[in-house]
């Protein structure tokens, strides 16, 4: 096969080598995005800073990186052909948390300056054409597998988002976006039924971030057949874990922790008293004594590398988890000083990372500070 593959290269390259030098070749114009004309952000308001980051990706369509299964010729196509809602910030579930940031922040900063383009670029991407068309992509053969889990859960993080607003058009984009919101639904439910083991990594397969967002968006959509399903599969794969090997973290590429995103999943399915005596089980390294430095910050020392850069967004992330496990304690468990410690630590650190200055961070990582920053996750509040 490898023979094949290098005798075709040859043939293409010596072709290539043999055409006239004078012969023309076609120009090929370059798709370029025109730059956001916006306010400018506020002194002290660090989410202004993410939504111009969003804003200045969620309709630019290249570079991108597609993850795309091919059934036939027909299927070769462009990033705004194959996904017209969710073209935008590299990839697609790039695109759809970059949606959710700006809903976020509709939802949590009433008095933003990008209010209008905020609404103007949610207005573009929310037709019924274009859901139509993210639809029909979801259902093209063997693609049930697409984005799942990261993304899907990232999506209806968005129809979370979306469901618990105020402002007038959020009503209109839940009924546009809820058939794809419906589809996911159940293709999850249906691979719930056939997933044996949990997947402990700490990048995009994980599935107990995926999970935490889907426990939380069966929560706001009211879908308690959902919630129990998952609630007891989360149980079935993580109840009688113990001593997670927390030191063994982080590998090279995470930007999620797979021990604290279980933790952190795991409060949202259990009562306060079970939580804290299986957190003892679980992370019995957790300290008493209020040290934020017994978990160290992950390091980065390429930010324009795009795989080495997930460790900035693994400070966010463990950030937020850390913040979420300590939210599900008692006021009294002497854990929390160190817990909390630990997140501002890591807050510092991955809020700092947050820029423009490369593409390769810049279109993923606003999302997981605004996060972090609005306590998404954290509803006791």
């Amino acid at each position: 096969m490898i023979g094949r593959v290098l005798a075709g290269w040859a043939l293409v390259v010596g072709v290539a080598a043999c055409a006239p030098a004078s012969e023309p070749h076609e120009e090929v114009e370059t798709v370029t995005e025109a730059a956001l004309e916006l306010p400018a952000p506020r002194d002290g308001i660090v989410t202004d800073r993410f939504a111009r980051l969003a804003l200045a990706c969620v309709h630019k369509e290249y570079p991108n990186k597609i993850s795309h299964l091919l059934n036939s010729d027909a299927d070769v196509a462009t990033p705004r052909d194959l996904y017209p809602a969710f073209y935008g910030c590299f990839d697609w579930h790039s695109s759809v948390h970059g949606h959710w940031l700006l809903v976020r922040i509709l939802n949590t900063d009433p008095e933003t300056p990008y209010r209008d383009a905020i609404v103007s670029a949610l207005s573009e991407s929310f037709t019924p054409e274009n859901i139509a068309g993210e639809l029909a992509y979801f259902q093209g053969a063997d693609r049930a597998s697409f984005e799942r889990p990261y993304g899907q859960a990232w999506f209806l993080q968005l129809m979370t988002e979306l469901r618990e607003a105020d402002f007038p058009e959020a009503a209109e984009w839940v009924d546009t976006l809820a058939p794809l919101e419906g589809l996911i639904e159940a293709q999850t439910s249906a691979w719930l039924g056939k997933l044996v083991y949990p997947i402990r990594i700490g990048t995009h397969n994980q599935t107990a971030f995926a999970f935490g967002l889907m426990l939380d968006w069966s929560d706001t959509a009211m879908r308690p057949k959902f919630r129990e399903k998952l609630a007891a599969k989360v149980l079935s794969f993580h109840e009688a874990d113990v001593n997670c090997p927390l030191a063994y973290e982080p590998s090279g590429e995470d930007f999620l922790s797979p021990c604290l995103m279980e933790a952190d999943l795991m409060r949202r399915v259990m009562g306060t008293e079970q939580y804290a005596a299986w957190l003892s089980l679980f992370l019995p390294q957790i300290p008493v004594n209020g040290s934020g430095d017994w978990l160290e910050s992950g390091m980065v020392l390429d930010p324009t590398d795009g795989k080495l850069v997930h460790l900035d967004g693994l400070n966010l992330s463990r950030a937020w988890a850390l913040e979420g496990i300590a939210s599900a304690l008692p006021a009294s468990d002497p854990r929390r000083p160190a817990l909390l410690a630990a997140a501002a630590r890591h807050k510092e650190t991955g809020i700092a990372a947050v820029s423009d200055k490369h593409y390769s961070g810049s279109h993923w990582l606003a999302s997981f500070a605004t996060y972090l920053e609005t306590r998404r996750g954290i509803r006791s509040e």
